[in-house]
This record gives C-alpha cells, sequence and structure tokens, in this order.
C-alpha cells in the first residue's frame, strides 16, 4: 500500500493494526471477556502476544473505551490496584505484570475475584495479565477460585500464526521476505520477535513504506539476525555478564549462574524450572543448588535493578521467567564456547560428577563439614554423605559409595585422624580409592596428632595438615584455598587440552547441542 509507514505496518509496540493475527486461544479469550463478572487470567511468556489479543477483543466487543489498563510496574498502579476492592462498579479493568504484585495485594485480589463471581457482578469485571502460571499462583491466595475463573494460556505460537503475521505485513508494503521462513524461526513463536525481525529486514534492504510494485527482498538473514544481537548486545551483555560472575567470579568453579542462564536461553516456553533443570544435570546439582537454597541468585536479581528488567525470579515455584522477548533472542544466540572464555572461566565442561569427594571418620564430622561448606562456596561440587543422605536411603551403601571414589570424583581429600583406620565405611571408602594413589587423585590431610600407620603409602604423596588443637576456621580456609588452586590448574590443564571450553549439554536443552 503505497505511503504506508514500514512502523505502521511491523510494530514493537501497541496494537497492530495490520499484522494482527488471531491466537489459537482467542476465541475462549473472547468468550471469557464478555462472560459477566467473572475474573480472566492470561498466562504465558512476554512477546507471545497476550496483551495485543486482550485490547483486540476488547476492541472488538466495544469494551475497549470503558477499559482502565494498570500495571504492577508503576508503585501509584500498585496502590490503586490494592484499593479495588473497595472502589464499587469499577468497570473493566485489566492488571498487567500481576507476577509483580506484592503477596499482600494478590492475596486481597483473590478475594474480590471470588466476591465478583458470586455475585455476578454487572459492573466490575477483572482481567489479569500475567507470566507462566499466574492463574495457578492466585489460586494458591483462595483455592476455591479455581471454578470462578477463566484461566486462558497462551503458549509459543504455532509457525503458521507467526506467518500469518509476516504475510499480512508483506501484503501491507507490497512485498515480497526473501527470508520469510528464517524469520519464522527465528521468532520461536514470538508475535513480537517475527514483528521486530521482520522490521530489521525490511529496513536492511531500504523498504521504509509500501510500494506500487512489489519488491522482492534478497537479504541474508544470518546477517540481519547478527547485526541485531550486536546491537542488542549494547544493553544486554553486560546484564548478561553480571549474571553469570554472580556475587563473586571463581574462575575454577562450576559456574553454577551462567549455566542457569545457558539453561533458560534454551528452556522451552521461556521459563525455567530451576527444581526440574538441577535435576536433569546432576553434574551441577551441588554448585546450582548451592546459589538457588542460600538465595543468592535471588539477592543477585533483586539487588540489580537492570536484571529485573529481563528476568523474573518466582520464589514460589522456583521458576526464572524472561521478562523481555528481545533478552530471549539475545541469550538464544550467545556463542555460549567464547561468553564463557571470556568471562575467565577455566572451563564449563565437567568430565567428573564431583570435583571432590571427602572421606572421613564420623568423630571428625565437624572438619568434614566445615570442609564441605567452604569448598561449596566456591562452586565446586563435592561429595560429603549428609549432603546426600535421602539419596543414599534404600540403597546399596556400599556399591552406592564405590563408583564414587573410585572414579566420579576428580579428587578424594581424605581426613586421615586416629579414628579414620578404626571405620568399616572409611574401609569400604578406601578400598575403593586405593587404586587411584599415584595417579594425581587422591589428596591426603594428616591430623597432626596421627602416628603414621597403615596409611604410610600416603606419605608418599603430597598432603596438607590439621591440627585438632588450633582452631578449625583458619586452616579450613588454608586447606580450601590449596584445594581450589589445585582444581583450578587441574582445569587449566585440561583446557590446552581442548581448543575452547564447552558447555555440557543439557537435559532441560530445546536443541542437540551447544550454539
Amino acid at each position: 500500500m503505497p505511503g504506508l509507514k514500514l512502523e505502521e505496518v511491523f510494530k514493537t509496540s501497541g496494537v497492530p493494526d495490520y499484522t494482527f493475527v488471531e491466537p489459537v486461544e482467542y476465541p475462549r479469550l473472547v468468550v471469557a471477556l464478555r462472560t459477566t463478572g467473572r475474573g480472566v487470567v492470561i498466562e504465558g511468556p512476554s512477546g507471545i502476544g497476550k496483551t495485543t489479543a486482550v485490547e483486540t477483543a476488547l476492541r472488538s466487543l466495544r469494551l475497549s473505551t470503558a477499559v482502565t489498563k494498570l500495571t504492577a510496574r508503576k508503585q501509584a498502579d500498585i496502590e490503586y490496584i490494592h484499593q479495588l476492592p473497595n472502589l464499587g462498579r469499577i468497570g473493566t479493568v485489566i492488571i498487567d505484570d500481576f507476577h509483580k504484585l506484592p503477596d499482600e495485594t494478590r492475596s486481597a485480589l483473590a478475594d474480590y475475584l471470588k466476591t465478583l463471581a458470586d455475585e455476578e457482578q454487572q459492573g466490575a469485571k477483572l482481567v489479569i495479565i500475567g507470566i507462566n502460571n499466574a492463574g495457578e499462583h492466585l489460586i494458591q491466595f483462595a483455592h476455591d477460585l479455581v471454578n470462578r475463573l477463566d484461566i486462558i494460556r497462551f503458549e509459543s505460537n504455532p509457525d503458521e500464526k507467526v506467518e500469518e503475521l509476516i504475510r499480512k505485513g508483506e501484503s501491507a508494503l507490497n512485498i515480497d521476505l526473501n527470508v520469510a521462513q528464517d524469520i519464522v524461526r527465528g521468532a520461536q513463536g514470538s508475535f513480537y520477535l517475527a514483528q521486530m525481525l521482520s522490521r530489521e529486514v525490511c529496513i536492511k534492504a531500504g523498504i521504509l513504506e509500501g510500494s506500487n510494485r512489489t519488491i522482492t527482498t534478497a537479504i541474508s538473514f544470518e546477517s540481519v539476525k547478527t547485526e541485531v544481537w550486536e546491537r542488542l548486545g549494547l544493553g544486554f551483555r553486560a546484564r548478561c555478564e553480571r549474571f553469570c560472575r554472580g556475587a563473586k567470579m571463581k574462575p575454577a568453579g562450576r559456574a553454577p549462574y551462567l549455566q542457569i542462564l545457558y539453561w533458560l536461553a534454551h528452556a522451552e516456553q521461556w521459563a525455567l524450572s530451576l527444581r526440574h533443570a538441577i535435576r536433569a544435570n546432576p553434574q551441577l546439582r551441588g554448585s546450582v543448588s548451592q546459589v538457588v537454597d542460600k538465595g543468592y541468585l535471588e539477592e543477585l536479581i533483586d539487588q540489580d535493578p537492570d536484571l529485573q528488567k529481563v528476568v523474573h525470579l518466582d520464589h514460589n515455584s522456583q521458576q526464572l521467567i524472561v521478562e523481555d522477548p528481545q533478552f530471549l533472542f539475545y541469550i538464544r544466540n550467545i556463542p555460549w564456547r567464547k561468553f564463557a572464555s571470556d568471562l575467565g572461566f577455566i572451563s564449563v565442561e565437567f568430565d567428573n560428577t564431583y570435583d571432590f569427594a571427602l572421606s572421613f571418620a564420623g568423630p571428625d564430622r565437624n572438619v568434614a563439614e566445615a570442609l564441605f561448606e567452604a569448598l561449596r562456596e566456591n562452586d565446586l561440587e563435592v561429595f560429603y554423605d549428609k549432603n546426600e543422605q535421602h539419596r543414599i536411603l534404600a540403597q546399596d551403601v556400599e556399591e552406592y559409595l564405590k563408583p564414587i571414589y573410585n572414579s566420579e570424583a576428580r579428587f578424594v581429600v581424605v581426613l586421615l585422624s586416629q579414628e579414620y583406620p578404626k571405620r568399616i565405611w572409611t574401609k569400604i571408602e578406601s578400598d575403593a580409592f586405593k587404586e587411584r594413589f599415584g595417579h594425581n587423585a587422591v589428596i591426603p590431610i594428616w591430623f597432626s596428632d596421627t602416628p603414621p600407620t597403615m596409611f604410610d603409602q600416603s606419605r608418599k604423596l603430597g598432603g596438607l595438615e590439621y591440627d585438632p588443637h588450633s582452631p578449625l576456621a583458619p586452616q579450613i580456609e588454608q586447606i580450601t584455598k590449596v584445594l581450589v588452586k589445585k582444581v583450578e590448574e587441574a582445569r587449566l590443564e585440561e583446557h590446552c587440552l581442548n581448543a575452547v571450553p564447552t558447555i555440557p549439554v543439557s537435559r532441560t536443552s530445546r536443541s542437540s547441542g551447544v550454539d
């Protein structure tokens, strides 16, 4: 259409007039919106088209002029939302970004929705828009809401819907995009990303408005994707680096924050269940659990307003969710091998399930536990029996322990006290790792009050000493520094044998390998 501007067709903000496509859920949405009194929850990833679909449906129902739009991103709106139950006939109110509301406000909304449904009020209707599982989180505050609420889940749009959007734009501008199918694949179900990529292709082809004659582009999609990614990096790369380094960079550790971001980039539906990801990646279970369970990940995001704009951590469901579709595009196209190396991680590929396995006698548990905690604080994977009791339950303990000490741990750290030779389980453990003496795999820690006995073989190795009559903390700190250095050197040796570091293929990944 001559004179029609590009930005009026492929829109990245507001409701598109020329490229609106009804998502699969649209008929259900229309029915839910026109049902008197009954609350509606629209949930799904950012950039899927939830808000656009709601506004278009309300316009088709001729209700758009009587709608109040509120968002949890504005403090003034949050205060207004909290007062809604006291305002009487409020008309139709859209509450966006529901997941960002405080629990107190969400609880008040749950009660209000129940009241509206029971009374079938003509002059009040709430439409709540949120990320994945918004409806479930709302019901947590009022379990009897389940039959008084319409929950409509927007999934990633099928390719044919994304293609329909592109074709509508082509028709409006009288153009033929040679990379239409590449845009469909690159959008990965997001209407927003489809609009953004289509517009970028047009700009690169010099198409800024509609034409009388059909114009066919001859553009390399890879060049467009690279240019978009590099431009987005001006705003997103520093955030990704801060996220991946965490509170303190540990080059020899297992890079738990980087692993989490990698999993998120490859997760289905743009949301990562941390619980499921940890279970699917046992070689990273300890290091990732450490930053999640101790609240380090939540603290990292809470203290960084820029990170809050692109990701949201739901502490109830332990889900990490993308807030900005452009950020999703950016992290899904990160060259992960180079990125990890640029950040300073020695390696992010691990042949061993554990960096260390601790072998000790029961009376020395205080030393073992202090060492375990100190090593875990350095993002290392450590086998410590107390931390894995729930996994050992109902197992043949000897068969469970044998492979850990025999091969699954990169190093075995042995606390050689007077009690060590007297215990049955230390005998089982030492039988499993005795063949590893002399293979740079067993690290003895001799207790200073223990004379050499049956473990004279360990004296042939380089080891460390612990004095049980001196303060524990400074000794553990020094021992930990040496052990971390040992892992660091081992990783550097392995790094030299490999051209570049790689990220382990995760069972949470959408792809079969690393991009």
